[in-house]
């Protein structure tokens, strides 16, 4: 789980979580908008991706969006180029 670093989390808050067996992330200090750009990348993952796949196992996963990742750095056209 990823979280920011607000005070309203305390340690019962992480405790919770880790009795799970859920790993908690905290945001990067001083980065307010840092959980936008991650929802952002992850949508568009989403819907150029994963939207169109059915996905069977952990391998398949990891095969798709390799090949995302692929199409995305070196294919796909960006307006940095």
């Amino acid at each position: 789980m990823l979280r920011d670093r607000d005070t309203k989390y305390t340690e019962a808050f992480d405790a919770v979580f880790q009795s799970e067996d859920v790993d908690v992330l905290l945001s990067a200090p001083r980065a307010p908008r840092m959980n936008a750009h991650c929802e952002r990348v992850i949508g568009t993952i989403r819907r150029e991706a994963l939207d169109h796949v059915l996905i069977v196992n952990e391998a398949h996963a990891r095969r798709v969006l390799g090949r995302y990742q692929d199409h995305y750095n070196g294919h796909r056209p960006h307006q940095a180029r």
